[in-house]
């Protein structure tokens, strides 16, 4: 009996990868160009890792630029969320303080649109400190 399921489930499963092979967009490394490198780094960390190893080759001014903005604000999250636990042990009534990340999102979502946009703005209220930081970027 498990022959019989074995050669039953394996012509399907080789159909569907065949099918998603077919209808999965291919991703080519190559036409990835600065302007969505830039895009892809300020999602996650691992989004700035794959921008900054896919675009070392090919860094224009644009990529190198929102790294470091990418790079400082998820810095800045991180200090942020550290911190924010350590008070909000010591002192819960001041747990409210978490709302305080919604304006982190809100940096990030304007980051991105800097970036998709082909802008070097900074991110507000903390972009100008990155400016000029990260020096092994570029």
């Amino acid at each position: 009996m498990p022959q019989l399921s074995r050669r039953l489930y394996y012509p399907i499963l080789e159909q569907l990868l065949h099918t998603a092979q077919n209808f999965i967009p291919k991703i080519n490394t190559q036409q990835m160009d600065n302007k969505t490198l830039s895009i892809v780094s300020y999602i996650t960390i691992i989004g700035w890792l794959i921008a900054y190893v896919m675009g070392k080759d090919k860094m224009d001014s644009l990529l190198r630029y929102h790294l470091k903005q990418s790079l400082g604000l998820g810095l800045v999250s991180l200090a942020f969320s550290i911190s924010l636990n350590i008070v909000a042990s010591i002192v819960p009534a001041l747990s409210f303080l978490g709302i305080i990340g919604y304006a982190i999102i809100v940096l990030w979502v304007i980051g991105i649109i800097n970036a998709a946009n082909g802008e070097m703005k900074p991110v507000p209220f903390i972009g100008k400190a990155f400016e000029d930081k990260f020096s092994f970027i570029g």
